[in-house]
């Protein structure tokens, strides 16, 4: 296996999670929708707002990864839900769907061997396909770290 090849197994194994970091699964897994919208004391976010900020921000490092023609979120408004809870009931499964696609389809851009991981993304500022992949494992990685905490101090974690 070539040191390219290496690398993407390992952002891959990277942005799947489940090594030193919790999996996304794993830690949505039985969620229990009535603990969606509550926000445990001392924690600032229900589960649902860590979810579609885990969702939307994914989403735009997406866009921004492949996308010429990327228009840019208002930072923290437009990375937040403003509600603690899911607008609808169907709300919660249409953004864990959302999430999985893609993440889905950063792995694919990653595992594509014609993506260039270290070639300047031309629309940004320096940022490659590279640093993008690491900037969504980080985050994702953190925010489920919280989902988690919710979860415990909810008292519905194993």
């Amino acid at each position: 296996m070539t040191s390219k090849q290496n690398l993407r197994k390992h952002l891959l194994e990277l942005l799947d999670g489940g090594h030193a970091h919790a999996a996304f699964d794993d830690v949505i897994a039985n969620f229990p929708s009535q603990s969606y919208s509550e926000v445990p004391k001392g924690l600032p976010h229900s589960a649902w707002m860590l979810l579609e900020h885990l969702r939307i921000t994914q989403s735009d490092i997406l866009e921004f990864s492949r996308n010429p023609k990327y228009k840019a979120l208002r930072w923290p408004d437009d990375y937040w839900p403003k509600k603690p809870a899911p607008p609808s009931s169907d709300a919660w499964d249409k953004s864990v769907k959302s999430f999985r696609e893609d993440l889905a389809a950063m792995k694919k851009l990653v595992s594509d061997s014609k993506t260039d991981l270290f070639a300047t993304i031309p629309w940004g500022e320096g940022q490659t396909i590279l640093r993008e992949a690491l900037l969504v494992a980080d985050h994702n990685s953190h925010h489920l770290g919280q989902l988690i905490d919710v979860r415990r101090l909810l008292g519905i974690w194993k």
